[in-house]
């Protein structure tokens, strides 16, 4: 798996016309990470491949999947990817065909008192984001709230900055969220660098 973000990783930023140098000012994560993911040499934790994302003005879930279309609508379970944050030891899984939609599913095992802070602060895109939960509890805090979503509980928001997700029990929470991305918002740039191009979505 680490092969195949570091592929997707390199592919995004030569379509962005982006070179290291680039990405790393547009991120915040150094040029010599950012070549050691490309060659499949580190295993990024989850808030640091989220950062490369915004730089690159792609959703995370992007990273885990082949650039290509799938050739069926149909993503089998067996088939779907799956990667294991190796700092907080979440799992998530891409369950969406990809390629056959703008929007993306994912399924996520959050591991006991685990906790992953997003700080989408560095994003230039808002994404139309909803959490359910399947199993357990999970602390969902959006905005500066912090919802706490019970197994079946289904949680909307507009993500435009940080988030964290916490799971304040002893216990496995196993949760989907569902990601619309809205077009780019380029005045959201932090300032004194240029925001991330559009995509080329013909």
């Amino acid at each position: 798996m680490d092969g195949l973000i570091g592929e997707r990783v390199k592919a995004l930023r030569a379509a962005a016309g982006l070179t290291l140098d680039g990405l790393a000012a547009r991120s915040g994560v150094s040029r010599a990470m950012i070549s050691r993911i490309e060659r499949g040499e580190a295993s990024a934790t989850a808030v640091l491949l989220s950062r490369l994302c915004a730089g690159l003005g792609v959703p995370l879930a992007s990273l885990f999947a082949p650039a290509a279309p799938a050739a069926e609508p149909v993503a089998r379970r067996t088939d779907q990817p799956v990667w294991r944050d190796p700092m907080s030891g979440y799992v998530r899984r891409n369950v969406s065909p990809p390629g056959r939609s703008a929007v993306s599913i994912v399924e996520v095992d959050f591991p006991p008192r685990a906790r992953v802070a997003f700080d989408q602060g560095w994003e230039w895109r808002r994404l139309d984001q909803q959490v359910w939960v399947l199993e357990g509890v999970l602390d969902f805090t959006v905005e500066g709230v912090t919802h706490r979503l019970q197994a079946g509980d289904c949680l909307a928001a507009r993500i435009s900055g940080p988030t964290l997700f916490a799971n304040p029990t002893d216990a496995v929470t196993r949760y989907a969220v569902v990601i619309v991305p809205e077009p780019a918002l380029p005045a959201a740039a932090p300032p004194g660098i240029a925001p991330a191009p559009e995509p080329d979505r013909a």
